[in-house]
């Protein structure tokens, strides 16, 4: 399957969000055109410690409605990045100090609590949950790291629990790839229908 028919078969899913990485030392890197996609579907792009002025290039060349900030990027700098909506990831492994999120909390719209590991993102397992018992925020998060079709009844579980309030999506990637940045469609489907039919 080509790579432009591929993202239009992730697309036909109907996410919320379709991610675009543009992070040169990323194999997920995307380099390519981009297809058609439905409006309905924000198109995000991630990025690592991206000068701010190619960051604001990439949105207009693509057309992007949002970004998702994989680095070290600080309040100031996300605050730069206007007209669309910006997603601030922070790693977490067994423990978080949240007081890290109060200067972001004007400066973004989103945060993102993904898995600590080796790489910014697509670490492949998932974090300790628990830890977002002690979320301090009502700003609405994205729920990432490690997420496949053999943790539907953990994110279930997760998603009755008082900690899950705000958040507002769940982020897969790695655990639905045949190899980078190619997702298996049919179990992205049936992760879908899954959550769809029991939530």
């Amino acid at each position: 399957m080509k790579y432009k028919d591929h993202i239009e078969a992730v697309a036909n899913l109907q996410p919320d969000f379709l991610g675009f990485i543009f992070y040169n030392k990323s194999a997920r890197n995307f380099d390519s055109i981009m297809p058609d996609i439905p409006k309905s579907i924000k198109k995000v792009g991630v990025f690592v410690d991206e000068k701010l002025e190619t960051v604001k290039e990439t949105i207009e060349k693509y057309n992007l409605q949002a970004v998702q900030l994989h680095g070290n990027e600080t309040p100031e700098y996300c605050a730069q990045i206007n007209n669309v909506e910006v997603i601030k990831v922070f790693s977490i492994k067994d423990e978080f100090n949240f007081d890290v999120l109060q200067p972001y909390e004007k400066a973004c719209d989103y945060y993102l609590f993904d898995t600590k590991g080796k790489l910014p993102g697509g670490n492949g397992y998932t974090f300790n949950w628990n830890v977002l018992k002690h979320y301090p925020s009502t700003k609405p998060y994205f729920l990432s790291g490690g997420i496949g079709l053999n943790e539907i009844e953990s994110v279930l579980s997760f998603l009755r629990r008082q900690e899950s309030q705000y958040c507002y999506a769940l982020d897969v990637n790695s655990k639905f790839e045949i190899e980078p940045g190619l997702k298996n469609i049919e179990e992205l489907e049936k992760f879908i229908t899954h959550l769809s039919i029991r939530t």
